[in-house]
């Protein structure tokens, strides 16, 4: 094919640079003329042909363009065989039936290729493509219909229904050609951009043949006659180009209205010079019609932008996986309630098991976990109000507060945020707040919410993680009394860096059991290395290098323990890589484990050891930041040097109230927790 449409192109430049240069005597110019010409426009019908007979994607399309087009090339081989050495040829010829019959082809093989490539495209399109073909038939009317009934005014009627025939159907064609580019989005591709443009061809080289035999100027054999041949062999062409895969077509940018609007104003430049000088009635029907369809699309365009800009509402304060409010949804509705002043109640919940659940499952899991969770919690709020999910496992229920003797819709909430099956339980810790009473802002309810969400969950003595914690913690409290005390310290300070950190509720739940129990290894150590007062040797820091493991070990043995005791196996993993046991480096080591580290570092320094000096707040804050990115995580102590200075900052202020209690930075008690009792001194 590409040898034949080489020769094809090759024919089509001889013949033009005949109609320019004139060459050869007057056998030269009949075999271009004729010769030339028709095997042109047979060789383009055989292309197209061939195409609908090697593929069968779009076959009927191509067969019956293909047809069109050879009925055509017939009526020209008609012409050149028997009419045209004609003194006086009729006028309609048989020939014109083989030209006009490629109309009704060429009409039918483009909604085929519509119905085939476009088989899904919005009314906005459609409304597009046809006001521009609305306007280009105004315009080619009121161009060329005028002139040629001027000129054909006293012609036999057949003659000149012909001659009216050839514009209309090219007016047509045109403008179903328009509406397909339309239907593009006004992007087309290869395939309609070639049969547009052999499309055009063909309908200006009608227009402008009929436009000079009527003005007496039309010349056989010049520039003109070349523009049919290469209206085929443009529309054989499209037909071998390759099936491209449908794109979706994105309605954004001003391209979309571009076009549009520039056909608008063609039309409306056909109404106002009728007021100068007076233009065909057909042209103004059809420059009218355009603009009306405008107005169409204006009002389709409004509506398609007010339900855009709903659904995009509506997907900004929904969560995707539940179907329910998100935290932009939470804020809005909050903020009104706030600002209507009546009671309501918010409550804030989050799971306790999900994370193990989801190890467990799988992620897949926990999304449907989070679905049918998410469907019981809207099934019980129900119209009393709104159901949110925050974000991971976080929900949240903004309801009516409820009349006296009602049930609490919170409880009921947070039985439906509850599953158990084998191997795995699910329930829900919730904080409550009552608004316009106990907050009046947005950021002030969630916090107050929050805060009691995690005071509840870590307060939670039924579940099966704090009962084998309280176990574990009271055989090493049985072992070393004051231990209970040392470790809360640490927990309650790598609580407050991993909050700063982003942890979630769940996480920070599991960061301070794991700051709790990190020493739970160390009952298997004799008491003798525990205590001792020097240095220890290379075998006795075997025997503590140990302890992780046999921590890990022991949570292990708990289900519910299983995510503590993965942090409590890293506690001790160097930043660097050179810590025990698994040598891991940098964020290879799970978060809470460097938090748990540097936490327990600081904790120790700060206190009395038997085999080091208790180190003052600014040494121990030198020597935190001197270790970080080799011992220590940077980013850990950065926040957790700011959580040291800020408690040491409030303890002044408080002194500054209580002189009888003076806060010491260089002594042996610089870092007196909140809520916690003093620093008890506590062995390595």
């Amino acid at each position: 094919m590409r040898v034949v449409f080489a020769l094809l192109f090759a024919g089509l430049a001889l013949h033009v640079c005949h109609a320019i240069f004139r060459f050869g005597g007057h056998t030269v110019d009949d075999l271009i003329k004729n010769v030339d010409y028709d095997v042109l426009l047979v060789g383009s019908a055989g292309a197209c042909l061939a195409r609908a007979y090697v593929t069968p994607v779009e076959r009927r399309a191509w067969a019956i363009l293909g047809a069109g087009l050879l009925v055509w090339a017939c009526g020209d081989v008609s012409w050149s065989l028997f009419y045209e050495q004609l003194k006086n040829p009729p006028y309609p010829a048989p020939s014109d039936i083989g030209w006009l019959l490629f109309y009704p082809a060429s009409y039918a093989a483009l909604g085929l290729l519509v119905r085939a490539r476009m088989p899904h495209f919005s009314r906005s399109l459609w409304l597009d493509g046809l006001v521009g073909a609305l306007t280009v038939a105004a315009l080619a009317t009121a161009l060329v219909l005028p002139t040629l009934m001027t000129q054909n005014a006293g012609a036999a009627a057949a003659a000149v229904a012909t001659n009216i025939a050839y514009p209309v159907f090219d007016i047509v064609l045109l403008g179903f050609v328009v509406i397909v580019f339309g239907l593009t989005g006004w992007r087309p591709d290869r395939v309609w951009l070639l049969l547009g443009l052999g499309m055009a061809c063909s309908g200006i080289a009608d227009s402008w043949y009929l436009y000079q035999v009527a003005a007496g100027t039309y010349a056989e054999g010049g520039l003109l006659d070349s523009f049919w041949p290469a209206a085929t062999i443009l529309m054989a062409l499209a037909a071998w180009q390759p099936i491209a895969t449908s794109r979706p077509i994105r309605m954004e940018g001003t391209r979309v209205m571009a076009l549009p609007t520039a056909f608008a104003l063609v039309a409306l430049g056909i109404e106002m010079y009728d007021h100068f000088a007076r233009v065909s009635h057909t042209a103004i029907v059809l420059s009218s019609a355009a603009l009306l369809t405008v107005l169409v699309r204006l009002r389709l365009t409004f509506r398609e932008n007010l339900a855009t800009l709903a659904r995009s509402r509506r997907e900004a304060t929904t969560d995707a996986l539940t179907g329910l409010g998100n935290r932009r949804g939470l804020t809005a509705d909050l903020q009104q309630a706030l600002a209507e002043g009546e009671p309501r109640v918010l409550a804030i919940f989050d799971l306790d098991g999900f994370k193990s659940y989801n190890d467990a499952f799988g992620h897949p899991a926990g999304d449907a976990l989070l679905a049918r969770l998410g469907g019981n919690l809207a099934g019980v709020v129900g119209s009393a109000g709104g159901a949110y999910r925050m974000g991971g496992d976080e929900f949240c229920i903004l309801v009516n507060a409820p009349a006296p003797g009602e049930g609490s819709l919170v409880d009921a909430a947070a039985e439906s945020l509850c599953e158990q099956g084998r191997g795995f339980v699910v329930s829900a810790s919730y904080g409550a707040v009552v608004l316009p009473r106990e907050a009046h802002t947005t950021s002030e309810a969630l916090q107050i919410g929050d805060q009691r969400l995690y005071r509840q969950k870590a307060g939670r003595r039924g579940s099966p993680r704090m009962q084998t914690r309280d176990v574990l913690l009271r055989v090493l409290e049985e072992r070393q009394p004051d231990v209970r005390v040392q470790l809360r310290e640490v927990a309650d300070l790598s609580v407050a860096v991993g909050r700063l950190l982003g942890l979630s509720n769940e996480e920070l739940d599991e960061l301070a059991r794991a700051a709790e129990l990190t020493d739970v290894g160390k009952m298997a150590i004799p008491d003798a290395i525990l205590d001792k007062a020097g240095p220890l040797d290379e075998g006795e820091w075997s025997f503590v290098r140990r302890h992780t493991l046999i921590g890990e070990a022991i949570l292990s043995a708990a289900p519910a323990l299983v995510p503590v005791a993965r942090l409590v196996r890293s506690s001790h993993e160097r930043f660097d890589g050179r810590g025990y046991p698994d040598g891991l480096a940098g964020d290879d080591i799970p978060l809470g484990s460097r938090i748990i580290f540097a936490c327990d570092a600081f904790h120790a320094m700060t206190s009395e050891r038997p085999h080091a000096p208790t180190r003052a707040l600014e040494e121990a804050i030198a020597e935190l930041i001197g270790c970080g990115g080799t011992q220590f995580d940077p980013r850990v102590v950065d926040v957790l040097c700011d959580v040291i200075r800020d408690r040491a900052e409030e303890a002044r202020r408080e002194s500054a109230v209580d002189a009888s209690a003076p806060v010491r930075l260089d002594g042996p008690e610089p870092f007196p927790p909140v809520g916690l009792g003093g620093v008890a001194p506590r062995p390595y």
